[in-house]
């Protein structure tokens, strides 16, 4: 067996399972088999590939068959330009949660020495951004202390000056204290669970995944908590959920004002920024 041929035989295995990206998910897994990058497979897709590899090549394909998602399996994700451990303990970092960090990061360099927290930080993926990127401390809480010992891990894979600690949303944290606030928070209604990719719904995390009731639960006790802690003229940012914009607006129109609405890629409001009075 040469490595390209196992390269074919997991694609076409995974094409068969109508799984997302199946070339990519084979050199992936298999890379990752290896202890190599993608780009070594290509240089030695004759080589035989050796038993040991085969064999974990095979358990790979078998966990992703099955609806493991492949972050889950190499416990690797990208986010920003570096790479994250993650497990099943913490959500996959998004692309579309870079807008959240692109957002934070103007306001931070328009505001130098601002206290700065990410309530919900789960891998740790937006605060070690965001103390990397604009070369401060940082802050950042999770419910989660199963969530806290990967944001740790990752903390010291990549050197970031976070302090990490474990609160419900911002119940730990002194009135007026804060600057800035970003929070990626649970904003999908339980009721929707049945419509979402088995990848997600079988193996994220339920607590950084789901609201309950119609989702905004979540945004609630944010957004009531952040008026307490974050500094008169401090900021809020938070991701929006589907379809969420026009509810939280109206959340954040009594203590709230210059609120403004950035969208992703694809035209969908993805961030909401607002001052608190």
């Amino acid at each position: 067996m040469t490595v390209q041929t196992a390269l074919l035989q997991g694609a076409e295995l995974l094409e068969g399972a109508n799984v997302a990206a199946p070339r990519l998910t084979a050199e992936v897994l298999l890379a990752h088999a290896l202890h190599c990058d993608r780009a070594w497979i290509y240089a030695h897709g004759n080589d035989d590939l050796p038993e040991r590899a085969w064999i974990h090549f095979g358990r790979y394909l078998n966990e992703r068959l099955g609806g493991k998602p492949t972050q889950y399996i190499t416990c690797r994700q990208e986010f920003f330009g570096r790479e994250f451990y993650v497990n099943r303990d913490v959500l996959i970092p998004r692309p579309e949660t870079e807008h959240l960090v692109e957002t934070a990061l103007e306001w931070m360099k328009r505001n130098p020495g601002s206290r700065v927290i990410d309530v919900g930080t789960g891998s740790g993926a937006i605060a070690v951004t965001l103390a990397l990127e604009a070369g401060c401390h940082v802050l950042a809480c999770d419910i989660s202390t199963a969530a806290l010992q990967v944001s740790h891990r990752n903390r010291q894979n990549l050197n970031a000056p976070v302090s990490f600690f474990a609160a419900d949303l911002t119940s730990a944290i002194r009135p007026q204290s804060i600057d800035l606030l970003v929070s990626n928070p649970p904003y999908v209604p339980g009721e929707d669970a049945s419509n979402m990719q088995r990848e997600v719904r079988d193996w994220e995390p339920h607590i950084a995944l789901f609201a309950s009731g119609d989702g905004f639960e979540i945004y609630q006790r944010l957004i009531a908590g952040a008026r307490t802690v974050v500094k008169p003229g401090g900021r809020l940012m938070m991701e929006l959920g589907y379809r969420s914009l026009d509810r939280v607006r109206e959340m954040l129109a009594v203590d709230w004002s210059d609120i403004a609405v950035i969208s992703d890629l694809a035209g969908w409001p993805r961030v909401i920024a607002a001052t608190r009075i």
